[in-house]
Formats: C-alpha cells, structure tokens, sequence
C-alpha cells in the first residue's frame, strides 16, 4: 500500500506544479482562463497577474513538500493532505463553486483516506 500512496501523492505534487505552472508562467494562456474561469480581459489585468503568480508560489511550494515528504518524510504527508482538503474546502465554499473541492482535493482525499487505513 505504501507504493500506492507514493504514486498518489507524487501525482498531488504533479496537480500542484501544474496549478503553478498556470498561475505563475501561463497567466494569461487559454488554458488559465479556462481553468479558473476568467476572460483574457482580467487575465491582462496587472493586478491579477500578480495576484496569481503570488499563488502559484504557494501552490508549487506544497508540491515540493509533498516530493519532501514522500522520499524524506512520511510523517508530514498527513498534515499536508489535510491542509489540501481543508484550502479546497474554504475555497470551494467562498466562491461558491462546489466542484473546487474535488477538482483541487480529490486525488488528495484518496491519500487522506488511504494513510489512514494504512
């Protein structure tokens, strides 16, 4: 089972640098609008551009944890799936777009429940 949670989260990670990828270097690529739901228009705006890439840091930061965690130190992937779960959870609520939740946690959620049966 231990493989299996490796390979899940290492695919977490993977979600999280693409999400960097998006908001930190494709700020304002078709994919990035599609993505977070937002026209080219806003997408130029410098103030969301920094915004963005401001989050982007973050979003790739939990991705190298996760990677820290699965090859240095198994006892943090917990709190940080956690973490996933619980940011997905605000951010699905504060917006009000329900499906943030299972777009940004589901794969996380997996993990979750499979460290803890573990």
């Amino acid at each position: 089972m231990t493989y299996l949670i490796n390979i899940l989260s290492i695919l977490v990670a993977i979600e999280f640098f693409y999400i960097m990828y998006l908001e930190t270097f494709a700020t304002q690529s078709k994919t990035t609008g599609r993505v977070f739901g937002m026209s080219s228009e806003k997408l130029a705006d410098k103030n969301i551009q920094t915004l963005f890439k401001n989050q982007g840091i973050y979003n790739g930061l939990l991705g190298i944890g996760i990677i820290y965690s699965v090859f240095l130190l198994p006892s943090m992937l917990l709190p940080i799936m956690i973490y996933i779960i619980a940011v997905a959870l605000y951010g699905s609520f504060s917006s009000g777009n329900k499906s943030i939740v299972f777009k940004q946690a589901g794969l996380a959620m997996v993990v979750t429940l499979l460290l803890l049966l573990h």
